[in-house]
């Protein structure tokens, strides 16, 4: 398996950008922005709006799965190409309580069948330390699907 499925790092963004984002309901409405999607590791980004929280003011745990998910998935689709999600188990560190949400993948295990990979994500705010609020291994699954731009 190749290091990654891209030309370059711009590519690889600008292709996640189109398809992973624009063409995921979810994540569109979300804005989940792509920072890095090359050779196995991911980082993503997202602003966090009063809409995305529970009633304790926290960034929901589903936005937190989400983005375990996809900085999981992301990672694996840069060097599996077209990818689903086999299944993910994710720990809640702390409260996810913050102005924004990064989160980064990085594979373990790439394969033909399956790509083993593990995301941290943490809440941030400005004027303040990084907060390591999950953390997720997760089975990813190459559809052997060639997904046009």
């Amino acid at each position: 398996m190749s290091s990654s499925r891209f030309d370059s790092p711009e590519a690889s963004i600008d292709y996640m950008k189109k398809v992973a984002v624009a063409r995921s309901g979810f994540s569109n409405w979300l804005q989940v922005e792509p920072l890095v999607v090359w050779e196995g590791k991911s980082e993503l980004l997202l602003e966090l709006r009063p809409e995305m929280t529970q009633h304790h003011g926290f960034a929901h745990g589903g936005i937190v799965g989400l983005m375990a998910d996809n900085a999981c998935a992301w990672a694996g689709a840069s060097v599996a190409g077209d990818v689903v999600t086999g299944g993910y188990t994710i720990n809640f560190l702390r409260p996810a309580l913050g102005e924004r949400l990064r989160a980064k993948g990085e594979v373990i295990k790439p394969g033909k069948r399956q790509v083993i990979v593990r995301a941290n994500v943490w809440a941030e705010s400005e004027g303040a330390d990084p907060v390591h609020v999950a953390t997720t291994q997760a089975t990813i699954i190459p559809t052997g699907r060639v997904q046009a731009d």
